[in-house]
């Protein structure tokens, strides 16, 4: 008997949609970074793009345990001497709280071509309306 393997073209997309509201964000992240490299799935196989479209809702009402909308920063750099920016969690979560769920996806797929390819099949919406209702996407449970 021989090892499956499975190909780009045999692959079947699936849309899910994940709902944050009242879910700590981290727990919510992992699952979707799961989902977009497919590691759910029986035929996954490390070294090929495998993974769903994943869809999530009610970023703004995600939370954050502990202290963390205090002591955690996002933090940048502009790339000029001294220019390092820095926003608390507090007002990110009430300015942009997809930007701080898609960066916490983005830091549990790996850096590689097939990491960012999966980040292109994450959306991320603030309120509980998306606008993917013709790809018949089906919840997802935590």
């Amino acid at each position: 008997m021989s090892t499956y393997m499975p190909r780009s073209a045999d692959i079947d997309r699936k849309w899910y949609v994940i709902d944050a509201q009242g879910k700590p964000l981290g727990r919510v992240a992992a699952v979707a970074a799961d989902l977009l490299r497919g590691k759910r799935k029986p035929i996954f196989v490390p070294h090929v793009d495998c993974g769903d479209h994943v869809i999530i809702i009610n970023a703004d009402k995600a939370v954050l345990t502990g202290h963390k909308l205090d002591q955690k920063f996002y933090r940048r750099h502009t790339g000029y001497i001294g220019h390092l920016k820095e926003v608390s969690y507090r007002t990110l979560m009430s300015n942009r709280p997809e930007l701080a769920m898609e960066l916490a996806v983005k830091g549990m797929v790996p850096d590689t071509t097939i990491g960012r390819a999966a980040l292109t099949r994450l959306r991320v919406y603030k309120g509980g309306e998306h606008k993917h209702q013709a790809q018949k996407p089906e919840a997802y449970t935590l």
